[in-house]
């Protein structure tokens, strides 16, 4: 008996499944960075800012991308990388490690941090007023195009864009889930052409 194939179907599945896996890599890697740099430091809170000189190098060099999450002063230790105001209520701001914990002759709870790429201590101990919180995660390389975005007014175009790239990553990988079950249930199950094909006996013309 003959079998007859479906001119519809696809003789190169391997070739549609690698095109479909490679652009689920470049979605996901999309959305993973939406998360990163826009959606999870908006959701929780956290300040952003890029690292601009070498006192933190080789960990956090120029360019380096930091998220800043606000954190209560007596939870902070030793080895803790803090960002705080270098006066207080001035914008300029400096990431540091803490090295060692101080008081004033008040009694007043203080820092002495020092970066882990310089010789010696900062100058000043740092104050509670003067923090601005923990470092929670670093990404290298993009600081600098997030402070460019930030600059140039496209911030808020960003983050609209992030929340529908996690959306859209979140619907496509369902749909390729369906997907995906859907071919695994017409594989273990013959289509029913194929099956009408075979049970005719083949004629020659």
């Amino acid at each position: 008996m003959a079998r007859h194939r479906n001119p519809g179907i696809n003789s190169r599945p391997w070739l549609t499944r690698s095109t479909e896996a490679l652009g689920l890599v470049g979605l996901s890697l999309a959305v993973l960075a939406a998360l990163v740099l826009i959606v999870v430091p908006r959701v929780s809170g956290s300040y952003t800012y890029t690292v601009l000189t070498s006192s933190m190098a080789p960990a956090y060099s120029p360019g380096t991308f930091l998220v800043v999450r606000p954190a209560p002063f007596e939870s902070l230790r030793v080895g803790d990388v803090i960002t705080y105001q270098m006066e207080s209520g001035r914008p300029d701001v400096i990431t540091h490690r803490i090295v060692a914990v101080s008081s004033t002759q008040k009694g007043e709870r203080t820092f002495i941090t020092k970066g882990d790429n310089n010789s010696l201590e900062d100058d000043k101990p740092v104050l509670e007023v003067q923090v601005k919180g923990k470092l929670s995660y670093a990404v290298p390389y993009v600081g600098f195009l997030a402070t460019a975005a930030a600059q140039s007014g496209r911030d808020d175009v960003l983050r609209y864009i992030a929340i529908g790239l996690v959306g859209y990553g979140v619907i496509t990988l369902v749909r390729g889930w369906a997907a995906s079950r859907k071919r695994n249930s017409s594989a273990s199950h013959p289509a029913a052409d194929e099956m009408d094909a075979a049970s005719v006996p083949a004629r020659r013309p």
